[in-house]
């Protein structure tokens, strides 16, 4: 007779409380920034690109609701909620390199382009601290045999 298996019920260590404040505070404003810049340039005239002002309207509100998100979410939910916000800094970062290579919706922009250059750095930074901590987080518990 094998004796039964008994699951480990004693809490999985966190991340230290500085670097949970700082993915949440940090998180939340590259997101609110991401979503700034693209109400930014909608307002600016980019709503009457086919596709693209859509696109540009999509992220304000989906960047709001992440940063938000990011923010209140429990501290168990929180490596996923961030992944996931990582996960929309990085596609909206696709975007950006794709309409600068090859086109996107048959949108092109150009390096030259009003504030090119800070929404890669805040897409960039937003994703490595998002991403960056939610996988961390997310493969250590895993590691450990414990569901996050």
């Amino acid at each position: 007779m094998q004796p039964a298996l008994v699951p480990d019920r004693t809490p999985a260590p966190t991340a230290p409380r500085a670097l949970i404040l700082f993915v949440r505070i940090v998180g939340a404003a590259l997101l609110l920034a991401c979503g700034g810049i693209h109400l930014y340039l909608w307002l600016d005239g980019y709503r009457t690109i086919p596709w693209i002002g859509p696109s540009f309207l999509a992220n304000v509100v989906l960047a709001g609701l992440a940063a938000i998100a990011v923010l209140v979410a429990p501290g168990r939910w929180l490596p996923w909620v961030a992944l996931l916000a990582g996960l929309l800094q990085l596609g909206t970062l696709a975007g950006l390199v794709l309409s600068l290579t090859v086109g996107l919706f048959g949108f092109y922009e150009t390096t030259s382009a009003q504030l090119v250059v800070p929404t890669i750095l805040v897409e960039a930074v937003g994703f490595l601290v998002l991403a960056g901590y939610g996988a961390y987080e997310l493969l250590r518990s895993r590691h450990r045999g414990r569901p996050a």
